[in-house]
């Protein structure tokens, strides 16, 4: 029952490479997901942000103003600290439980965490850690083309993560997803044949 850490930076190609595994039988917990459920409202990680953060970062329906809190701990690494110190115990809490669940049933279940900071988690319960990998530039210029962000607000998120030569340094796989589509997932694929001889 492998269990896999798949990582890398913002817009590296990551959740094509998962789909691409989910397709082939993996069964893949998103990390950015249980982020966001540990912050929904009525979640006791809301009431923490609301309580470091003030109530700028909540929308009038009660949800978390995810723009307005990106800007404040993009711009200041040790307001980002504290967020991280409020999610990060809850999403741990969570992907665990989601792992005992996937990896209770067939032996042969392959897992795999879709998870872009882990640093943050760390690496020891992995069995392999598998790194999407694209130059910063790249990621800046899909970030701008594809989500709408500024230039200014694209650098500041790749900047605040992990260098490309400290999550490589991590990595028993790494897949370039700096080329075409047909490449990347390629690459996808001959890793699930290595996981599933």
């Amino acid at each position: 029952m492998p269990l896999i850490a798949l990582t890398g930076g913002i817009a590296s190609g990551k959740s094509t490479i998962a789909a691409r595994l989910a397709g082939l039988g993996a069964v893949v917990v998103d990390a950015d997901a249980l982020a966001r459920e540990v912050v929904e409202p009525g979640e006791p990680g809301l009431a923490a942000i609301r309580d470091a953060f003030g109530d700028d970062v909540i929308r009038a329906d009660g949800s978390l103003d995810r723009a307005a809190l990106g800007r404040i701990v993009f711009a200041d690494p040790q307001r980002r600290h504290v967020l991280n110190g409020i999610v990060h115990p809850a999403v741990l809490h969570r992907s665990q439980a989601a792992f005992e669940a996937a990896l209770g049933g067939d032996a042969r279940t392959v897992v795999v965490y879709d998870v872009p900071l882990i640093d943050a988690r760390g690496t020891a319960e992995f069995d392999r850690i598998v790194v999407a990998d694209a130059p910063v530039e790249v990621r800046v210029r899909r970030l701008v083309d594809l989500r709408g962000m500024t230039e200014e607000d694209a650098t500041a998120r790749v900047s605040a993560q992990l260098s490309d030569e400290e999550r490589r340094a991590l990595a028993s796989d790494v897949i370039d997803t700096s080329g075409t589509l047909e490449r990347t997932l390629a690459q996808a694929d001959a890793l699930w044949s290595r996981l599933r001889p």
